[in-house]
């Protein structure tokens, strides 16, 4: 997944969460009632930081931030 925003990115299916490291210091930010729908669009697209600068973000979904880097193993 390579991106020069996302340093990667993990979803929970049950609990409709998508957890997002971003590159640069940005830190970790996590996001609420995502449908699995959006996180396999966002997870297929050929361009990470376009699909969440031009799609994700204007669904402006529910979100906080966890810390300012990431705690977590990528996939």
């Amino acid at each position: 997944m390579p991106s020069s925003v996302i340093l990667g990115m993990r979803y929970d299916a049950a609990a409709k969460t998508l957890e997002i490291v971003y590159r640069g210091g940005r830190g970790t930010y996590r996001y609420f009632d995502v449908p699995k729908e959006e996180w396999e669009a966002f997870r297929a697209s050929a361009s990470k930081g376009e699909y969440l600068n031009d799609v994700f973000k204007t669904r402006e979904y529910r979100y906080e931030k966890l810390s300012d880097e990431f705690a977590w193993g990528f996939q």
